[in-house]
């Protein structure tokens, strides 16, 4: 059985270097390899890949949970492999719980673990690069893993990035001020951070919000 997959990816060097590890192989065969976003939606359908290997930065303009909707709705079926240059164990915890199958840390060598992680999840068994997998052990190990960020308090993220006051968000969204102070609080313990200005630094590099 061939293995198709695609390479999509903001970094040229990160593109080549995933061909060149896969190359040779008579298993896998590449069938597309995208720096944009838009590029690589339009060619799923026709493509039908097994696996995707995106890079969480593909699209700056969007967060990776954002940007794993997008790609698992233009192609349900692939197993999708996230690769990224931050290990936030809570991250990873998310994408896990949203359907992603691999988590590779792009300082960890990929030439010793790609191949392994796109043959794992392909028979359907969850893979983390030896990095991400210490840092999803931690953070679970806080307790903190079972609230996901979901599409609200992104967009209250969001809301607060472009320097709206909680009060005029609770008033935007039209839901209760104590609502919006609450999942502020959560997002808070979630990152680690003391103020919504330090809230606001870590969401951004993390890729929530730009």
């Amino acid at each position: 059985m061939t293995i198709k997959i695609a390479i999509a990816d903001d970094m040229d060097l990160a593109r080549e270097g995933m061909k060149t590890i896969l190359r040779g192989r008579d298993d896998f065969q590449v069938v597309g390899t995208y720096h944009l976003l838009s590029d690589m939606l339009d060619a799923l359908g026709k493509l039908r890949p097994d696996v995707i290997l995106l890079g969480d930065r593909l699209e700056p303009e969007i967060d990776v949970l954002t940007l794993l909707e997008r790609v698992k709705a233009a192609a349900p079926r692939a197993r999708i492999i996230i690769l990224s240059n931050l290990v936030e164990g809570l991250i990873v915890h998310d994408l896990l719980m949203r359907g992603v199958m691999g988590y590779l840390y792009k300082f960890d060598p990929l030439s010793l673990y790609l191949v392994e992680a796109i043959q794992n999840v392909v028979r359907g068994q969850p893979y983390l690069s030896p990095s991400s997998n210490s840092a999803y052990l931690l953070a679970m190990q806080t307790g903190e893993g079972d609230w996901q960020i979901d599409a609200e308090a992104r967009e209250i993220l969001r809301q607060i990035a472009e320097g709206h006051r909680l009060q005029e968000i609770a008033y935007i969204r039209h839901i209760p001020i104590r609502r919006v102070y609450c999942i502020c609080e959560r997002l808070r313990r979630r990152f680690g951070a003391e103020t919504n200005m330090q809230l606001m630094a870590l969401v951004a590099r993390e890729g929530f919000v730009s």
